[in-house]
């Protein structure tokens, strides 16, 4: 089909929306190591697990064989209140850009929560309310992930209660309030209300708190409450699992107008975005069927893969989870506040490190007012105005446009905006008035987290 008949936005039906979620490891010759026991150090089992997770997700979670599982009927129904959503050819940037580059992005952020987290919370929640649970505990680190499973047990009548990162707490408030619009109850965290978060505050007083320190309070919190489960956002299979929708649209859309993308990317933080967008593309190239430039992008402040090392490690600060193998700064790294607080994770969904590990992959890592100064210009063209997480993409897939510009490439970027930045407004004033520092942490800062990580046979 000829380049003038692509629309600015394409749309799927609802009868081509996914009726299964794709799972990348059945693919992958080397699969993800197995979680840990974090007291004995053998591979978790099924019954270990089903203590702090759902039963079904522990079944999806475990399954590295199961190429795809049926989307049930229910949340097939609850999508199409904000799915399909659209592929968008950013003709206007690419004006700006007098780029020869064709750029194209997958948009997200076109629900209530305002992120791509939402694929993944209603299939959670769905699985507790069908195993009878009264509620979930979860962490949020920027506050998509709480926001979205907060709609998700509001719509299915489950109680929820979320422990936020204490600076984006502090830094989002109108964030929260949406939170407690769909019912849950909301704590800064690390917080005196668990004994995990206790012991780190009286560790590191004053500290504004990291994703590893609320997975620990919530952890505790589910461990603790009968009837409860904890839930997570990002980093786990099942979690890559249910966002592969995003990526299996994105090609479906791009596969009706005859569109291969030769360079996709994604902001990476625990994976989840990331590994959805990729799923398919990838797939067909660990098949052999095609090939394709995929680029992880993560903050300079966090930079769990390029700065990291491929071990074992616990998933949060208070090692009382399962350990995975990924590439991690190390459980006790608390990485500053910047405004990135989805991308404020140490270490990285063990599917993407091990396809990193094998080279499937690349990862790059950015400074956050780059990646403010790629948001506006973006805003300013394409209007949208992007979150700061979608933004590290944004200025990823920029700057290889403006590559492409240098050589005269013709080649065709596609990347996941994957929420928008309507509740990060204080970040984009510290932007403005020139408030915003790059703090990048030293060798020697990842040294000491990395020599803390456990050791594993």
């Amino acid at each position: 089909m000829s380049e003038n008949k692509i629309p600015y936005k394409i749309y799927l039906s609802e009868d081509e929306m996914p009726r299964a979620w794709y799972n990348l490891r059945a693919d992958m010759k080397v699969k993800p190591a197995p979680l840990l026991n974090p007291g004995t150090h053998q591979p978790m089992t099924a019954e270990e697990l089903e203590g702090v997770f759902c039963r079904e997700l522990v079944a999806q979670e475990l399954d590295d064989e199961t190429p795809f599982f049926e989307i049930p009927r229910e949340i097939r129904d609850f999508y199409k209140m904000y799915r399909p959503s659209p592929l968008v050819r950013a003709y206007c940037l690419e004006e700006k850009l007098q780029t020869p580059a064709k750029i194209y992005y997958k948009f997200e952020g076109n629900n209530t929560s305002g992120s791509h987290k939402l694929n993944s919370a209603i299939a959670q929640a769905y699985y507790a309310k069908r195993q009878g649970l009264k509620g979930v505990t979860t962490e949020t680190g920027a506050g998509q992930w709480g926001t979205a499973l907060s709609m998700a047990c509001g719509y299915l009548g489950l109680e929820c209660r979320v422990y936020m990162v204490k600076c984006s707490y502090e830094q989002k408030p109108f964030r929260r309030e949406v939170m407690r619009v769909y019912g849950a109850s909301v704590t800064p965290s690390p917080s005196d209300t668990t004994s995990v978060g206790r012991k780190i505050l009286q560790e590191f007083p004053g500290t504004t708190g990291s994703l590893g320190c609320a997975i620990s309070e919530a952890v505790e919190a589910a461990l603790s409450a009968p009837g409860y489960r904890y839930v997570l956002g990002s980093v786990l299979n099942q979690v890559l699992l249910h966002q592969s929708v995003i990526g299996l649209e994105a090609k479906a859309a791009m596969d009706k107008y005859g569109v291969k993308p030769d360079i996709i990317i994604g902001c990476a933080g625990g994976g989840s975005n990331l590994g959805g967008l990729i799923a398919p593309f990838m797939g067909e190239k660990l098949r052999g069927e095609a090939d394709y430039r995929i680029i992880a992008v993560e903050p300079a402040s966090c930079p769990s893969l390029t700065r990291g090392e491929f071990r074992y490690d616990f998933c949060d600060t208070g090692m009382v989870c399962p350990l995975a193998k990924m590439y991690t700064l190390g459980s006790a790294f608390m990485p500053s506040a910047d405004h990135a607080g989805g991308l404020r994770f140490h270490g990285m969904s063990s599917i993407l490190s091990q396809l990193y590990h094998d080279g499937f992959m690349e990862a790059i890592s950015v400074r956050q007012t780059d990646v403010f100064e790629a948001a506006e210009e973006f805003a300013r063209v394409e209007g949208i105005l992007p979150a700061p997480e979608s933004s590290h993409a944004i200025l990823a897939a920029v700057n290889e446009a403006k590559r492409c510009k240098e050589t005269g490439e013709e080649k065709t970027i596609l990347f996941g905006l994957t929420g928008t930045g309507y509740f990060d407004l204080v970040a984009y004033e510290k932007f403005h008035n020139g408030q915003m520092q790059n703090v990048i942490p030293t060798d020697e800062d990842i040294a000491k987290s990395l020599a803390q990580l456990p050791e594993v046979l």
